[in-house]
């Protein structure tokens, strides 16, 4: 079942076309600020563990945790929101996360034992309302199918991906407030409002059930495209988690804390300029092998953030790594209309996320570890090492990177189309 638009190319007018969508305006400007704190909240926790703790070991591992609870929860709340429409789901988990959240303060404020913070951080990640999944899934009911669903499936990668990266900088600025629990508070609180006022749009009420889909255990993952993809995701999360710690670590030995946060924010320059023009003319045209292009020109670049001997010249590196941050974001996006079984769009993003955050669960905590063994340069090295393995295991299942019924003889067209 070949898709030969869902990973063209796209044009201005199509991303006009599919912002201006009826019934899009509501649910849209809901999920953006549903997404914001996306990144903010897991960044938050680490600062304010670390401030509390003294140590970036404890605070890697709580931020994992969190991270590891949304591999868990999106692909949870994925499946039910294919099954059963996504306000009553969405609704109940973010009551959960709020109770999840208040348990979470009170342990870090009360310093409990890192073995207590680390649960009460996955109970946030899991409970965290997986509006982006749900909004990355309406637009397939709002818009046909061709090039103004693409450049909505685009939107919505570009979009979290500046909240992926615009995130950690709020969280630095915000660990500078007399109180450092006010980033993880307030990120909370947006997360919140955005998901209760998605779930009660017209449009996002109207979203009944799923008729097909379901059954398999696996779901989504059943598909061997799936799995192939959900490897270039973990590449990608495991790479951007170990920077997420070394940055801010490299800030610290520099004596300037505040900083860390403002230069992770420095990859959405060049990452969300790129990814734009990239999403115009993407490169290379087969999806199975942009898949693993990407990865490894993304580790390669990360590899040079262990050169710089000063915070101006990490600044300088950093732009260049972020050039292919958004490129992947719209890519794992469009790859998703290729090789998902039909009736799982929620719970395919799901797992993409799920991969990305499991990704950059492991990249934080082994991060921190090296930050403290070996200092920074140890950390970005073994990020950009990682992203490379990756790559190339990728590279080896192009051939899986096609829609899942599609018979052996028709591979070439469903990859190359």
């Amino acid at each position: 079942m070949p898709q030969p638009d869902s990973h063209g190319s796209t044009s201005l007018s199509d991303y006009r076309l599919a912002l201006s969508a009826p019934n899009a305006r509501r649910p849209m400007v809901a999920a953006l600020f549903a997404r914001l704190p996306i990144a903010m909240i897991g960044i938050s926790a680490l600062l304010y563990v670390q401030r509390e703790t003294g140590s970036f070991a404890a605070a890697g591992l709580v931020s994992a945790s969190s991270l590891v609870g949304v591999a868990v929860g999106s692909v949870a709340q994925g499946r039910i929101i294919d099954r059963f429409g996504p306000t009553r789901p969405l609704l109940l988990v973010s009551a959960l996360f709020v109770v999840a959240m208040a348990a979470l303060v009170v342990a870090i404020e009360a310093h409990s034992p890192t073995p207590l913070l680390v649960v009460l951080a996955a109970g946030i990640g899991v409970t965290e309302p997986m509006t982006g999944s749900a909004s990355r899934a309406l637009w397939g009911r709002l818009l046909p199918e061709g090039p103004a669903r693409n450049a909505a499936f685009s939107y919505e990668a570009i979009s979290m991906e500046v909240f992926f990266i615009l995130g950690p900088g709020l969280a630095g600025l915000l660990i500078a407030a007399p109180w450092p629990g006010t980033g993880m508070v307030l990120g909370a609180v947006c997360m919140v409002g955005g998901a209760v006022m998605f779930a009660l749009s017209p449009a996002v009420r109207a979203w009944g059930p799923a008729q097909s889909g379901g059954g398999r255990l696996l779901g989504a993952l059943a598909s061997p495209g799936m799995r192939t993809l959900a490897l270039a995701a973990l590449g990608f999360g495991m790479v951007i988690g170990f920077v997420e710690v070394a940055v801010p670590a490299a800030a610290e030995e520099a004596g300037q804390v505040a900083i860390g946060g403002l230069l992770l924010s420095l990859w959405s320059v060049s990452s969300v300029a790129f990814g734009v023009a990239y999403s115009l003319r993407p490169w290379p045209r087969p999806m199975a092998l942009r898949l693993p292009v990407l990865l490894a020109g993304f580790g390669a670049l990360v590899a040079l953030l262990a050169l710089p001997s000063t915070l101006w010249g990490l600044a300088l590196a950093m732009l260049a790594a972020g050039a292919l941050i958004t490129p992947q974001s719209t890519t794992h996006s469009a790859a998703i209309e290729i090789v998902a079984p039909k009736g799982t769009a929620a719970e395919a993003f799901g797992w993409v996320i799920t991969a990305v955050t499991l990704g950059l669960a492991f990249g934080q905590s082994v991060s921190g570890y090296l930050v403290e063994l070996s200092g920074p340069p140890a950390a970005f090295l073994a990020g950009a090492a990682f992203g490379l393995v990756l790559a190339v295991v990728v590279w080896l299942l192009r051939g899986t990177v096609r829609a899942p019924d599609s018979a052996p003889a028709s591979r070439r067209t469903a990859v190359s189309a």
